[in-house]
C-alpha cells in the first residue's frame, strides 16, 4: 500500500477559500503601496550564500535554508572538513546558493547591484514567500510571505509620515479598528543609555526595558542590576517607569529626562515632528502611540521604530513594523544610504480578520452561476448563454457531464454557488432559461439579458 503523501513541516496548503482570503488582504495591501507610490519588484527566492550568510548574526545564519550544489557536490567537498564531521566548514564546500531568509537583504543587494538604474530616492514594494529553517510553531511557519515597502536615498521624515498614514489606509480598507501605531526612536533609548551612564550596555538596557508590560517595574530592575548598570543609573530610569499620558505630555515628560543628552534631544525632536504632522493630517481608523519601551531591532534601526499593535479584543502580538535605518547598503559597500520601512504580518492579519469575522462574505466568491448538463445540446445551448454571462463580468461555469441531476445540485450546494440555470428543449425551443435561487428555493424562465441583470443585482 502506497504511504500517504504529505507536506515538509513548517509548511502549509491552501484551499480555495484560504487563498481568496489571503489575496483579499495582498491585495489590498498592494492596492495601498500603489497609491503611496511604491514600485514593484521582484528578487529570485535563491541567493547566492555569500549574499546572505553574516548578515543576520549567528542566530539567523544558522536559520538559513542552504541548497545542495547541482550533481555530484561531495567531489568538491573539503575532505578535512567531511572527517571532522565540521558542518559549518563542509556546507561551505558544497552549498553555493540558500533560500532567502528575508526581502531586506535581496533588496539592499538589488539596490547596489541596480544603482546607476535606480532613480533615488526609490520607493520599492514587495510580496514574496521567504523561508526560515526555523521550529514550528503555533504562528511561525518556515515558508511565509512577507509584505515590505521601504525608501532609500532619503532622510527626510515626510518618509516616517507617510509610512504611519500608509499603515492607516492598509487597516482602513481591512475595515480593521482599534489598531495602535507604536512608535519610538532608538536615539531616545541610546540618550536614556547616555544619561544613566550605560551607554556601552546599550542593548542590555533596551531587552530589560522593552518587558516592563510584562514582567512589570521591579523585574525589569532585577535584570539591568544582573547586567551591571548601576544602582544610582536605574535611579535615574525612575520617571521612565511612570511614563503615561497621550503623545505630546510624554514628550515633555522625556526632555526633562533626556535634558543632557544630544543625541537624546534629536530623538524628542524627531518624534515631535512626525506626530505634529500626525495631528493636522489626521488618522482615519489606527491610534498613534509613543512607547518609549519599544526596542524592536536595536542593532539594525537608527531613528524612528515602529510597531502595530492588533486591537486589545485579540490575543496577538504585532502585525507590523519597522524603522529607519541609515546604511542598509553598506553591507555591499556602497555607503551612506538612509532608508526607511515598514512589514505587514500577513499571518498574524490574517488571523485577525478570521477571528473578528472582517473578512467579507464576498470574499471566496467564486461561481456565482452553475448550469445543469442535460446532454450535449443543452450543453452547447448553455455555452452560449455562458460566454455572455463571462462577459459581463459574471462567474459561470457548466457541470461537465451529463450526471444524473440530484448530483450536480449537490454539487452547487457543496460549493455555495448561489444560482444554477436549467435549460431543456422547452427552454431551447423559446430562447429561455430557467433560473433557480438557491438560497431561496424560487425559480423563473427568463431571456438571456433579464438572466444576466437577475444574477448581476
Amino acid at each position: 500500500m502506497a504511504q500517504k503523501p504529505s507536506i515538509p513541516k513548517g509548511t502549509r496548503d491552501f484551499n480555495p477559500e484560504q487563498v481568496a482570503k489571503r489575496n483579499y488582504i495582498f491585495n489590498s495591501i498592494r492596492g495601498a503601496f500603489q497609491t503611496f507610490g511604491f514600485q514593484p519588484i521582484e528578487t529570485p527566492s535563491f541567493e547566492n550564500s555569500d549574499t546572505l550568510m553574516g548578515k543576520y548574526g549567528e542566530e539567523g545564519d544558522r536559520l538559513i535554508f542552504k541548497i545542495l550544489n547541482s550533481g555530484d557536490f561531495l567531489k568538491k567537498a573539503n575532505d578535512q572538513a567531511y572527517a571532522e564531521k565540521n558542518s559549518t566548514k563542509l556546507t561551505s564546500s558544497i552549498s553555493e546558493k540558500a533560500l532567502r531568509y528575508d526581502l531586506t537583504v535581496p533588496f539592499a543587494r538589488y539596490v547596489v547591484q541596480h544603482q546607476n538604474e535606480i532613480e533615488f530616492p526609490f520607493k520599492r514594494y514587495q510580496i514574496q514567500p521567504v523561508w526560515r529553517a526555523d521550529r514550528p510553531q503555533k504562528g511561525r511557519f518556515r515558508e511565509f510571505f512577507q509584505c515590505d515597502a521601504d525608501v532609500v536615498g532619503s532622510k527626510s521624515l515626510w518618509q516616517e509620515v507617510e509610512f504611519i498614514q500608509l499603515y492607516d489606509t492598509v487597516f482602513s480598507a481591512l475595515k480593521l479598528e482599534g489598531v495602535t501605531i507604536k512608535i519610538n526612536n532608538r536615539k531616545i533609548l541610546s540618550g536614556i543609555a547616555e544619561v544613566i551612564g550605560a551607554s556601552d550596555k546599550l542593548i542590555d538596557f533596551t531587552v530589560a526595558l522593552d518587558k516592563l508590560d510584562k514582567i512589570g517595574e521591579e523585574k525589569v530592575k532585577e535584570e539591568m542590576r544582573s547586567k551591571g548598570i548601576s544602582e544610582e543609573g536605574i535611579t535615574k530610569l525612575q520617571p521612565l517607569f511612570t511614563l503615561s499620558g497621550d503623545f505630546e505630555s510624554q514628550i515633555e515628560s522625556l526632555k526633562s529626562i533626556l535634558d543632557t543628552s544630544e543625541e537624546g534631544k534629536k530623538g524628542i525632536e524627531e518624534l515631535a515632528f512626525i506626530n505634529q504632522a500626525i495631528s493636522e493630517l489626521g488618522l482615519k481608523i489606527a491610534a498613534l502611540q509613543l512607547d518609549v519601551t519599544l526596542a524592536r531591532g536595536l542593532n539594525y534601526y537608527t531613528g524612528a521604530i515602529f510597531e502595530v499593535a492588533a486591537p486589545k479584543t485579540v490575543s496577538m502580538g504585532s502585525i507590523g513594523g519597522g524603522g529607519r535605518y541609515d546604511d542598509l547598503t553598506g553591507i555591499f559597500g556602497m555607503k551612506d544610504v538612509s532608508g526607511v520601512g515598514i512589514s505587514f504580518g500577513l499571518d498574524r492579519i490574517y488571523l485577525v480578520l478570521e477571528e473578528l469575522g472582517l473578512f467579507p462574505e464576498t470574499v471566496a466568491k467564486n461561481i456565482e452561476v452553475l448550469f445543469i448538463n442535460f446532454g450535449d445540446k443543452e450543453a452547447l445551448f448553455s455555452l452560449k448563454a455562458i460566454k455572455a454571462l463571462r462577459e459581463a463580468g459574471v462567474n459561470a461555469e457548466l457541470y461537465p457531464d451529463a450526471a444524473k441531476m440530484k448530483k450536480q445540485m449537490n454539487h452547487a450546494n457543496k460549493r455555495a454557488i448561489p444560482f444554477v440555470v436549467l435549460v431543456g428543449d422547452q427552454e431551447m425551443e423559446s430562447n429561455t432559461y430557467t433560473l433557480k435561487n438557491m438560497i431561496s428555493g424560487e425559480q423563473d424562465k427568463v431571456a438571456l439579458e433579464i438572466l444576466i441583470a437577475k444574477i448581476k443585482s
